[in-house]
């Protein structure tokens, strides 16, 4: 059969290096968007350089035979006519009859509905179908993929009036012009800064493509905000709120400063889930990641204590600079996470800096999810923050809640999350990343 001698082919040591997706992975591809098997190794090899699924898809409709490619391939995966997808692949897994893999599984996910499978019973479930027809039918019929496609057709985000305004409190410094990396404020995720030289610097640091997504933005933007205060140097030292498992510790240690990072105490009944789901630190070894940093730098700079960032301990003081992604607003409520902010300025030294990214409700600033488990900010819970800071006498970074101008701006993602994915849809509002960067008292 065509099909197992590519696969030898493609499989071959010789083929192996500089591959990013394994053989099978693209031949799948081939046969769930084109309905037909591999017409040579050439075209496995191509689609083995892919990196993800979604370049995938899109190299499966750049494929150069005219007769079999549906050069509306990439389209099709997301169309809200069923009749496509079930006109593409009719062949799979039909000549062989075998039961389906976990492998061929994980990918049907994949390509279907765009993410990576989140358990392995959700992979081992879809083992079940007696053959690629059945298969193709569970993902259908099934309400993810329904509700992909009705949420694929609301919409383009539009910034409602409410943030245009100055605040009402004239101490507040404030700008309405696109965030920047090269000089960041208290300023929201837009895609304009992805493309900027320093976004792209820092991506290359991490060793991470620079992708829409806002958690990367978080990461990003913490960086930037601490290198350009001058904090990411030996000599400085600086506390981490919540860290996970995220890089910025280990990027932090490798340029010189001392850090010390901190998750909630095991015994603490709001992890949310974290330590199921691999997100929760309990030690420096869940911190260390070696494509950023020495062995022998980071141990050097690491330390790790549990935390409560609602009660936080007394001994966390003295520190150049703190920070957390997207962690505050886990804590409770809205108060909990505003009064976070502020007890977190106490941990620096005088002039030291504060940053910290969470969610803003960008569609409005009366209603909105206010719960124990996951609160989202409004602008009025911003601007009484930096009242409540102005008053202590700190210093407090421009509010700028310009929105951008490109493209993925205006996109709203829906489940199951995809790229672009800057605003989210969270049920009745639209929600962001934003940062906030406040200076304590000199």
């Amino acid at each position: 059969m065509l099909t197992d001698d590519v696969r030898l082919r493609a499989d071959h040591a010789e083929l192996r290096y500089g591959l990013n997706l394994p053989p099978d992975a693209a031949i799948w591809a081939i046969r769930l968007l084109l309905g037909r098997e591999p017409e040579s190794d050439d075209e496995v090899r191509l689609l083995c350089t892919c990196q993800d699924a979604a370049e995938l898809r899109e190299a499966v409709g750049r494929l150069s035979a005219p007769a079999d490619v549906d050069p509306q391939a990439p389209e099709k995966l997301l169309s809200a006519d069923r009749q496509h997808w079930r006109d593409m692949a009719d062949s799979l897994h039909s000549r062989t009859g075998s039961p389906t893999s976990l492998d061929q599984a994980a990918w049907a996910i994949r390509l279907f509905l765009d993410r990576e499978p989140r358990t392995f019973e959700e992979i081992r479930y879809h083992r079940q179908h007696k053959d690629g027809m059945a298969l193709r039918h569970a993902f259908l019929d099934s309400p993810e993929f329904v509700n992909r496609r009705l949420w694929k057709q609301k919409k383009d985000f539009r910034l409602p009036l409410f943030m245009l305004q100055p605040p009402e409190d004239s101490r507040i410094p404030w700008q309405f012009s696109p965030p920047t990396m090269a000089a960041p404020v208290t300023q929201v995720a837009t895609e304009g800064q992805f493309h900027e030289p320093d976004y792209k610097r820092l991506t290359a640091l991490y060793r991470v493509v620079p992708n829409l997504h806002r958690k990367q933005w978080e990461f990003m933007y913490i960086h930037r905000v601490l290198e350009q205060a001058g904090m990411l140097q030996p000599g400085r030292r600086l506390l981490g709120f919540g860290t996970g498992k995220e890089p910025l510790p280990a990027a932090f240690t490798a340029c010189g400063a001392e850090v010390m990072a901190t998750d909630a105490p095991a015994e603490d009944d709001n992890l949310q889930g974290w330590s199921s789901t691999n997100q929760y630190s309990t030690s420096v070894e869940d911190l260390f990641m070696p494509h950023l940093v020495s062995r022998e730098v980071f141990d050097k700079g690491i330390d790790f204590q549990p935390a409560d960032m609602n009660a936080i301990p007394t001994n966390l003081r003295g520190f150049d600079a703190c920070w957390s992604a997207c962690a505050f607003e886990h804590l409770g409520s809205i108060e909990h996470g505003l009064r976070f902010f502020q007890n977190s300025l106490e941990t620096l030294k005088p002039g030291g800096i504060a940053v910290h990214t969470t969610e803003l409700n960008y569609s409005s600033n009366d209603e909105t999810l206010e719960s124990r488990g996951l609160s989202l900010f409004r602008r009025q819970d911003f601007e009484r923050l930096l009242s409540r800071l102005l008053d202590e006498g700190h210093e407090v970074a421009p509010l700028n809640l310009h929105p951008g101008t490109g493209p993925a701006d205006h996109h709203v993602d829906t489940p199951p999350w995809s790229l672009p994915h800057l605003r989210l849809d969270a049920g009745k509002y639209v929600t962001t990343s934003i940062g906030i960067v406040a200076r304590r008292r000199r």
